[in-house]
């Protein structure tokens, strides 16, 4: 059973005065990458087949990514009437595909793939937690505290999963920290670019690097320190290392350097993606 509803929503506070269109932009491709979530569900259940305990706690975790992509399509339709959620996600889907037709975890073993989800959760509770931060639009702000108290929730239910998993496999802590490296790298594939790009600019070709620097100066900029702080200490518990370490605040101060960096990149190409990226939006 779901945590909430989307009847538990007040939908009636939403207030169009305050939405900011970037962050219209953002939410609606965190709808599509959202909803497509119950695709990883049949991977995760392969690579845990005879686990059905696990694979029921899977479906579950499912369920709730499904609906945090319907609850924010419908926060987009109501701050776009213009924007066809169903339309765009079928879109999405058509030019995304994920593989799911699996026996084994890509990362090796079910212990890597636990790690490697619970980056995937450190990065999406960040990122609304952010957001919740970030807006001043009540609903917006609802629902991005209710989607980011989940996604705790979720990184809880994987590390759990991943210390059963330790209870029956060899993985060290150079192994783990390798896996949440790598999983942090893949955080820029191409999933947010093309879900961006299908969700704001679906008249235009596909332009993977205009998508994504679009994409990212309009979330990055959210980030505040504290948001980076909790999340090196998520990275460094998948990892087996201190949370509160000194290595954790050393990779939480080079991860915080790192995006502003990349925001000072972004300061002089948006301008040139967004001209590419958001000519049709």
């Amino acid at each position: 059973m779901a945590h909430w509803t989307l009847d538990d929503v007040a939908w009636e506070a939403f207030d169009p005065a305050r939405v900011d269109p970037d962050l219209l932009c953002i939410i609606k491709a965190a709808a599509l990458t959202e909803r497509n979530s119950a695709h990883y569900s049949k991977y995760l259940c392969n690579v845990f087949r005879g686990d059905e305990a696990f694979c029921a706690e899977a479906d579950r975790w499912s369920a709730e990514e499904v609906q945090h992509g319907d609850a924010l399509g419908r926060w987009a339709e109501l701050a776009d009437p213009g924007f066809d959620f169903e339309a765009t996600f079928r879109r999405f889907t058509e030019g995304y595909v994920i593989p799911t037709d699996v026996e084994d975890s890509v990362r090796g073993s079910r212990g890597a793939e636990m790690v490697a989800r619970c980056i995937v959760e450190t990065g999406t509770s960040s990122f609304y937690s952010a957001l919740r931060d970030a807006t001043d639009e009540p609903v917006l702000k609802d629902l991005c505290r209710r989607i980011a108290a989940d996604e705790f929730r979720h990184y809880k239910l994987f590390y759990s999963t991943l210390k059963r998993c330790l209870e029956h496999e060899s993985l060290s802590r150079r192994r783990r920290l390798m896996v949440a490296l790598g999983r942090m790298q893949e955080s820029e594939d191409d999933e947010l670019a093309f879900a961006y790009h299908c969700a704001n600019t679906p008249d235009q070709p596909y332009d993977r690097a205009a998508s994504s620097a679009a994409y990212g100066a309009r979330a990055f900029c959210h980030y505040r320190r504290g948001h980076i702080d909790r999340a090196t200490a998520m990275v460094m518990k998948a990892a087996g290392l201190a949370p509160h370490g000194r290595l954790g605040r050393v990779f939480g101060g080079a991860l915080w350097r790192y995006l502003r960096f990349r925001l000072w990149r972004l300061g002089d190409e948006v301008p040139r993606a967004a001209k590419r990226a958001d000519a049709a939006a």
